[in-house]
């Protein structure tokens, strides 16, 4: 029985705190993960709708689990883990302006746990520019015109985010940095996301989008495979899907909203020192993303429908 008296702790135990000077300082430390992938590979994605059922529509979406040292406690590097709620469409409140259009509202939130440095309950800066380029990504597939003086709320809750660098380059007692290269995976997999979400939800949208990264990793000179010589301007390998952890120094990155029927973009974040040319290859690169990761969209929302039909059967 439990003593109402006193905080118990969890009846599984516990285990002490590890922080990372501890770890630099033990004689096998870890090391960086390395990409095993092909420069145009992507990570192997989970997608799946119908996960919240008071919603009119939701989605899950989590991409593969890096593997790790079972020596350490910590993983090497993080796993985009996120999901998606619509709400609506509903009428929107009396007061409110008669609108001819479908009033859309994105809302991303990070849980506190969802990064190695604790995040706040209330959203911050970050938060907000993502729900503003999510907003403007979907705009460009919606048809807000069928839905006048109607409102839909997008609500996405990233449980893990990707990590903009490796956890043990951090420097001791440093902040987290703001606006790194792990947004651009976290923008792109909420692009998919609220896609399937939409569609779940019966929303009338043209066509489905997709999100896709690329990003230019910088390549030291003279390693034997270049022979010195530089690539795309600046020396680098553009590599699609990057894992920020997984690569020492990234020089620029790219991520687009793609909808592939109308070979049109609704949505582009480019960052980054690189050449036009180095920019071009870039986008072409995202787009190649979007379109593989358009694949797993297609599924899912397949697997959905047929299990839909067979219900009212």
């Amino acid at each position: 029985m439990a003593d109402r008296r006193r905080n118990n702790g969890p009846p599984g135990g516990s285990k002490p705190l590890l922080y990372s000077c501890m770890i630099k300082s033990a004689p096998n430390k870890p090391t960086r993960p390395t990409r095993t992938r092909k420069p145009d590979e992507l990570r192997k994605i989970y997608l799946k709708t119908g996960i919240t059922p008071p919603a009119s529509g939701s989605a899950y979406l989590e991409l593969e689990s890096p593997h790790h040292s079972p020596t350490f406690l910590l993983p090497s590097s993080s796993a985009l883990k996120l999901s998606v709620a619509v709400h609506g469409p509903r009428p929107l409140a009396r007061s409110a302006a008669y609108s001819p259009h479908l009033a859309l509202s994105c809302y991303v939130k990070f849980t506190p746990f969802a990064t190695r440095h604790r995040r706040g309950y209330l959203r911050d800066p970050t938060e907000k520019d993502l729900s503003t380029q999510l907003e403007t990504a979907l705009r460009g597939v919606i048809i807000g015109e069928r839905y006048p003086k109607t409102g839909v709320d997008v609500c996405v809750t990233i449980l893990e985010g990707e990590e903009d660098r490796w956890w043990a380059e951090e420097p001791l007692g440093g902040a987290a940095s703001v606006g790194g290269w792990g947004l651009f995976g976290v923008l792109a997999g909420c692009v998919t996301a609220a896609s399937a979400a939409l569609v779940d939800a019966g929303i009338d949208c043209i066509d489905l989008v997709s999100g896709g990264v690329a990003a230019l990793v910088a390549r030291p000179l003279g390693n034997g495979d270049d022979d010195g010589k530089r690539d795309d301007g600046v020396g680098g390998e553009v590599v699609l899907d990057p894992n920020p952890t997984e690569h020492e120094n990234i020089v620029a990155a790219c991520v687009v909203a793609y909808v592939a029927s109308k070979d049109e973009v609704t949505l582009l974040w480019l960052r980054g020192g690189s050449s036009s040319e180095t920019s071009e290859k870039l986008m072409d690169g995202a787009v190649s993303a979007a379109l593989a990761s358009r694949g797993v969209l297609e599924e899912a929302l397949k697997e959905t429908a047929l299990l839909k039909f067979s219900e009212e059967d």
